[in-house]
């Protein structure tokens, strides 16, 4: 798929999800749109039919079920049910219940224990599939991500694409101030593990980091910090605690139509 084709599919990725928040008048818009390129190019652009994508920063399913909602794995009459009552496309997503979310995830911390578990097991079986999982940043103070990247590094498991969608905000304040991350970079490569870094909004750069990783001959597993704007797109927003909890108002929500393509 061409980068400009990829910034139409977003465009209406994020229309879509936006739309879907401010109907049900709920939050975590911030947490969507800084993940918004990332999710949309694995799904869309790199992922084959049979390998598994894990959204461990589950707070942004939204954007995940929009992205499912392009490829047709959900309806609009599903899309319409979010957030009400009896539906299953819930806050957080669900287990068992959509084709391309295999656990519920939410509870921060759990993703790339589980991305481990698919790569251990496609490791074994001798599959050629590819387990992508992508974090948020303040995730990284769960110990459980540690354990996770030491056992991917140990078992070499170059099956698994972590990203991680660094916007330096998380629930109660800005990354470096509640869990200091930096240096992020030399941490992560002292775990064992390749590092690519740029513009998580940049189609070109994660067209890059994908051509780097499927030519790679490393046997070690690679890493992508994606450094991302939280709210990214929405003037109003952007860069802010506020965006993680606050829902949209209709005046603000009016000016979404303004938006185009980055």
């Amino acid at each position: 798929m061409k980068i400009q084709e990829l910034k139409q599919k977003a465009l209406k990725i994020k229309k879509r999800f936006l739309a879907m928040y401010y109907n049900a008048n709920a939050g975590h818009i911030g947490s969507s749109l800084s993940c918004l390129e990332i999710v949309t190019f694995v799904k869309l652009n790199w992922m084959k039919v049979h390998d598994k994508f894990i959204l461990s920063k589950g707070h942004a399913a939204a954007c995940l079920y929009s992205v499912l909602a392009e490829k047709g794995f959900l309806s609009e009459a599903e899309i319409d049910s979010f957030y009400k009552n009896g539906s299953y496309l819930a806050a957080h997503p669900p287990v068992n219940k959509i084709n391309g979310i295999p656990f519920a995830t939410g509870s921060l911390g759990h993703g790339l224990s589980l991305a481990a578990g698919f790569g251990l097991s496609n490791s074994i079986q001798g599959k050629s599939l590819m387990t992508f999982c992508v974090t948020s940043d303040g995730e990284l103070n769960e110990g459980s991500i540690w354990e996770a990247a030491m056992f991917i590094a140990h078992k070499k498991l170059n099956n698994v694409v972590w990203f991680i969608d660094r916007n330096r905000w998380q629930g109660f304040g800005s990354t470096e101030d509640v869990i200091k991350l930096d240096p992020l970079y030399d941490k992560l490569k002292a775990f064992g593990f390749n590092v690519l870094e740029g513009n998580g909004h940049d189609f070109n750069f994660l067209d890059s980091v994908k051509n780097i990783i499927i030519n790679s001959t490393y046997d070690k597993p690679y890493v992508v910090i994606c450094n991302t704007i939280k709210g990214n797109g929405l003037k109003f927003f952007e860069d802010t605690l506020s965006c993680h909890y606050l829902p949209l108002t209709i005046e603000q929500y009016e000016m979404t139509n303004l938006l185009n393509e980055n």
